[in-house]
């Protein structure tokens, strides 16, 4: 009699600690450096940039996502989530109505006006922008704990982690290539040494000509790129998102036929979403650069 009612002690004792656990806060830090916490794992998730809608599906949570913004398209399942504006204009009233308990947003491509009235929402905001590859990893991993989708996304970033690390033993001890990637035409603009972009280019073995200047997206003159003189320039080519406005080319550079990547025929073109967007999908952007870095490395005389 006495142990079972031992067992049944136990037992009571075993349920509440299941349910304390089940219940207990759930806390990581964004990309911010400020804590995120839910009561519970998130039901109900709006994504306020594409590369975070591809983040949320990798993982294992796509069906928990209930709003997206514009060229949220991928995978293609994602076409189909209702939308809540753009990185330009976010319909608050949309949001406030969809009733989330989770919004991840984009602390680059997210105005600060927005971000502020989101936050009179009183809704968790969790902040991403990934600026090492290491980091998309990782974000990966946080959004699987507050979503609830652990296993799914520790796998994801796995898997990424793995692509990422063979390409790194392939490329990061070839001989070195200087580049410029242009981001814009006009005006020109390029991306300094914290953007992801850069580390990308140095994971294939290629040193960024404009890694010091300021800030994360500087404009810079032709002149400026034509005494850098780079081995290679890369943009960023149409990908199956459409933009507003048609994405630059680098026809223009073959005025000047002197400059190294003009004379080696180093012009390279990039599907967009794949090298612009810091989503797992990345890494198969970063192959396509790494290729292109040693075809530049095979024409030098």
């Amino acid at each position: 009699m006495r142990l079972t009612r031992r067992l049944r002690t136990l037992g009571a004792a075993c349920t509440l600690a299941a349910t304390w656990h089940a219940h207990a806060a759930i806390t990581v830090d964004d990309d911010n450096a400020t804590a995120v916490t839910l009561a519970q794992p998130a039901q109900r998730v709006i994504s306020l940039a594409p590369h975070v809608t591809e983040m949320i599906y990798a993982a294992g949570a796509g069906a928990k996502l209930v709003g997206a913004v514009t060229y949220s398209d991928y995978p293609p399942e994602a076409k189909q989530v209702p939308r809540v504006g753009d990185n330009k204009s976010l319909d608050l009233e949309r949001i406030a109505a969809l009733k989330p308990d989770l919004i991840v947003v984009w602390r680059h491509g997210n105005a600060q006006q927005q971000l502020d009235r989101l936050r009179e929402l009183h809704i968790p905001l969790y902040v991403s922008e990934p600026r090492r590859l290491d980091d998309i990893a990782a974000t990966l991993t946080k959004l699987g704990t507050l979503l609830g989708t652990s296993p799914a996304a520790d796998a994801a970033a796995r898997a990424y982690r793995q692509a990422i690390a063979k390409l790194r033993a392939r490329y990061a001890a070839q001989p070195s290539v200087s580049v410029f990637y242009q981001v814009w035409d006009d005006p020109l603009m390029t991306l300094n040494g914290e953007h992801l972009i850069s580390d990308v280019i140095a994971l294939c073995g290629g040193r960024n000509v404009f890694a010091k200047l300021q800030p994360l997206v500087p404009t810079v003159s032709t002149e400026a790129v034509l005494a850098a003189n780079p081995e290679a320039i890369v943009t960023a080519a149409p990908g199956a998102t459409t933009p507003d406005r048609p994405l630059p080319s680098l026809d223009k550079w073959k005025a000047w036929p002197g400059m190294t990547a003009v004379a080696r025929g180093n012009l390279f073109a990039i599907d967009g979403d794949l090298i612009n967007r810091p989503a797992p999908r990345i890494a198969q952007g970063a192959a396509q650069l790494c290729a292109d870095l040693d075809a530049a490395r095979s024409r030098r005389r």
